[in-house]
Order: structure tokens, then C-alpha cells, then sequence
């Protein structure tokens, strides 16, 4: 039930509280509860510091901090009804509050705003949420790298274009991805390491007369610091136009091997096996299973990256500090980090889960010409022939291969001596698969002791 009293808490500037349409719009309550554990650690800080000032008694902040955590405890089992006349979090709380210690919750707001008040609590809820982006990362990248150790050997065929280029190995293309959420995973470390500053104290923009310390909150609140400027405290939603970035680059690498995830375990290809955790059936056609979990992944991107650009249009032409629009923050970021969780959590299992189908990774590797940069490279170094001479003729040798309906090392060596007199038996020796991926030695390089390498870096980087 929607609570129809007046909002006594706007003052004696309104004398009747806002008409049905008015509420609707203005309401935050139905998204911003959920930064509810954070609004009571704000405040909750904020009075052990207006008492240790001596701005307020101890008694009065002791009751505060105490009724908060009544309070608390009442949104934790679902006891509490949140009042859409009250607005935001923000109101709720302390007009329950109130209730249960009476006059000294009034003095909570002393030397705050609602303005520093949701800056802060937003500040701490998308913390939290970069730091939840991390782990998952960090699941992920492990799943990855168990896969890589399992698979240093699996020669697969590497794509560009779509197009089979070269061998390289299953350790080397996950390890690909680890690299992908790696960064990923830095990003979000560096985006929380530049917004760790608390806002609270900067008030609705100015600051204020009162002798706060602000070091104290933003100690007790888990902040490097306070900010250094009331007026961007209170305006800037920089940290949540950071974390989407971040979730939207990672999303976007996400769906990028989701993708190649529907393309490997398509009949066409049988390179992975899917678990049946995250496939569904057809309801019509019995022998289907569809990669939906990694369809569902691909599309993430479109909806985390759309908060992305709803926030950026939210700000781009607000003047300081702040403005009403900015309510119009959060839902985007709420929806934005539940799916990128999932979708970590989602991808995290499936690669836990998958198995490769080494024999046909091996087929496709060796179709489709894929040694024929080793036979021109073989040219180079065997025969002194300059690199652009040894691409020619080894495209003419792909092509005589292709004539003939076979693939290189298939070839005679009358054959290839008939397209350049310097070929010798040993080019056969770089012709195949396992040769080729072996050969790739180079600092991040495809060879199955260059994959080994780049998981014994991560394991360290990771601990």
C-alpha cells in the first residue's frame, strides 16, 4: 500500500504533500532500497562523528546508531514498509527512525544533504560492486586457465577473418581470453582506486559551518579520503559512468566468446561440448541443443552498454551541483551490474564445464592450407629466399594443392621442386600441425611451453 501522508519532512515550504502524478515521478523508493545497508553506514558514521565534535551528544548518537541498526535489521528480514510519499532510502529510514527513538533523529541530518547523503551511498553500493566485478573476474580467468593447463598440447586451427590462418593451441586461445579479463579486471581495480573519495560532510554543495571531520567518515566508510571539492562531490557520477564503461568493455569481451562458444559447439564445427547446465532442448525438434546461456551472454552487452550511454545522456548537460535528473542514476547501474554478475557467473560455468573434441579440433587445425606460413617461413630460412619470393611460391604451391584436392604435406617433393628447385625433404618436418604450434617460441607465442609459461605468470599474478 502507497502511503498517502504529506511528506512533513520538506518543511513549512509546502504546505500539502505532492498530487498522485507528482509522487510517481518523484519516488525513488522502488529502486534506490537497495542501497539501504549503505545509507545506514553512512549515517551511522556520520553520528559517532557530529557526537565525537561535539555537535550532537553521545547519547543522542548512541540512540541514533542503535535505532539504525533496529532499522537495519528490519529491511533485512523484510519487516520494513517503504513509503513512496517518503521518496527515497534516504526519508524511509530516518522517518522510521524517528519512530523508534523519537526527537534525536532529527539531529542525524545535522551538517549533511540528501545531495551528499545519496552521493555517498551510491559511492559504496558501486564500491561494492567493483569489488564483486573483480571476483567474478578472477572465477573466470581461473576456469580459463584450468582449461589452458588441461589443453597446452590441443593443436585447433586459429581463425582470422573466420578463415582457418594458422595452428596455434587450445591453451593459447584461452589463455587469449585470460588476457581479455585481465584487463578487464584492472580496469575495474583502477576505476575503485579513483573514486575511493568520500563525499559525505560536502553537504548540498557548499559544505558547511559546522566543525565536522570529514577524515573521520571517510576512514570509518572504507575511503581513501574526503573530496577535495563540495561542489563535484555532490555533482559528479563519474564512478558510476566508470564502473558501466568498465562493465560494458567487459560484457563486450564476454559476448565475444560467447559467440565463439555458439559457433564451436554448432553441428557445423564439434569443437566443444556444451553441458547440459547451460543448453536447452527444442520443442519441436528433438536432436537440438542450443547454447542458450551463451546467447543470452552475447546479448548482455546491448543492455549493459544501453545504461552505459543512458547515464552519459542523464549527465552530459547538467550544470553544478545537482539536479533532479540525477535520480535517473541508479536503475541503469543496478540493472547493469545483476547482468554482468550473471553473465560472469553464467560464462564462468560453462567453460568449468565444457570439453573439447580434440580429434576434430586437430582436423580443422590441419585443414585449409593452415602451414603454409611455416613452408614460407622454412623458404626464408632454409632456402635464403627473400620473404615476398617465398610467399609467391608458396602460393603456388597452395595452389597446385588445392588443384589436386589435397593439402600440403601431401604434396610430392617432385611436385614442390617443380614449383623451386631449393625445396628439400625437411620442409615436411614444418608441415605439420604439432611442428608448426612448436615452433611458435616467441615471448607470447603459441608453443605449448610459451601457453605454460603465461599460466605460471598468472598463477603468480593472481596468487
Amino acid at each position: 500500500m502507497t502511503d498517502k501522508k504529506s511528506n512533513a519532512m520538506w518543511g513549512g515550504r509546502f504546505a500539502a504533500g505532492p498530487d498522485a502524478i507528482m509522487e510517481a515521478i518523484n519516488a525513488s523508493i522502488g529502486f534506490d532500497k537497495r542501497l539501504a545497508s549503505q545509507d545506514i553506514a553512512g549515517s551511522r558514521a556520520h553520528a559517532l562523528m557530529l557526537a565525537q565534535q561535539g555537535i550532537i551528544t553521545d547519547s543522542d548518537a548512541q540512540a541514533i546508531r542503535e535505532g539504525l541498526l533496529t532499522v537495519l535489521s528490519e529491511i533485512e528480514a523484510g519487516e520494513f514498509v517503504f513509503s513512496t510519499a517518503l521518496e527515497d532510502i534516504h526519508m524511509n529510514v530516518e522517518s522510521r527512525l524517528k519512530e523508534i527513538i523519537g526527537e534525536p533523529a532529527g539531529r542525524l541530518h545535522t551538517a549533511r544533504s540528501r545531495n551528499d547523503q545519496v552521493a555517498t551511498d551510491f559511492k559504496l553500493w558501486t564500491r561494492d560492486q567493483m569489488d564483486a566485478a573483480v571476483s567474478g573476474l578472477e572465477a573466470l580467468i581461473r576456469a580459463l586457465m584450468a582449461q589452458a593447463e588441461k589443453g597446452a598440447d590441443w593443436v585447433m586451427p586459429g581463425f582470422t577473418h573466420l578463415q582457418t590462418a594458422q595452428p596455434v593451441t587450445w591453451g593459447h586461445h584461452m589463455m587469449a581470453y585470460v588476457e581479455m579479463f585481465g584487463r578487464d579486471m584492472s580496469r575495474f581495480k583502477d576505476a575503485r582506486a579513483r573514486m575511493n573519495e568520500s563525499p559525505l560532510g560536502s553537504a548540498a554543495l557548499a559544505g558547511t559551518g559546522f566543525p565536522i571531520d570529514r577524515h573521520m567518515t571517510a576512514e570509518a566508510l572504507g575511503f581513501d579520503r574526503p573530496t577535495a571539492n563540495s561542489l563535484d562531490a555532490v555533482a559528479d557520477r563519474d564512478f558510476g559512468l566508470e564502473f558501466l564503461s568498465c562493465a560494458s568493455i567487459t560484457a563486450m569481451h564476454l559476448s565475444r566468446f560467447a559467440e565463439e562458444l555458439v559457433i564451436w559447439s554448432s553441428a557445423q564445427f564439434r569443437f566443444v561440448a556444451l553441458s547440459d547446465r547451460f543448453s536447452t532442448g527444442s520443442s519441436i525438434m528433438p536432436q537440438k541443443k542450443n547454447p542458450d546461456a551463451a546467447e543470452l551472454i552475447r546479448a548482455k552487452v546491448g543492455r549493459i552498454f544501453g545504461a552505459n550511454v543512458a547515464l552519459m545522456m542523464v549527465m552530459k548537460g547538467l550544470p553544478l551541483a545537482y539536479s533532479k535528473d540525477m535520480q535517473e542514476d541508479k536503475e541503469q547501474v543496478f540493472d547493469a551490474a545483476d547482468n554482468l554478475m550473471l553473465a560472469l557467473a553464467a560464462m564462468t560455468g560453462m567453460v568449468s564445464d565444457m570439453n573439447a573434441n580434440t580429434d576434430n579440433l586437430r582436423a580443422a587445425a590441419a585443414s585449409g592450407f593452415s602451414t603454409a606460413t611455416d613452408l614460407a617461413d622454412w623458404l626464408v630460412r632454409e632456402a635464403g629466399l627473400p620473404f615476398r619470393d617465398a610467399h609467391h611460391v608458396t602460393g603456388a604451391l597452395v595452389a597446385m594443392a588445392e588443384k589436386k584436392g589435397c593439402d600440403l604435406p601431401d604434396l610430392s617433393l617432385e611436385e614442390m621442386t617443380s614449383v623451386h628447385e631449393a625445396i628439400t625433404e625437411g620442409v615436411y618436418n614444418v608441415l605439420t600441425v604439432e611442428n608448426s604450434v612448436a615452433s611458435r617460441t616467441s615471448y607470447g607465442g603459441t608453443a605449448p611451453s610459451q601457453v605454460r609459461a603465461q599460466i605460471a605468470r598468472w598463477k603468480e599474478v593472481l596468487g
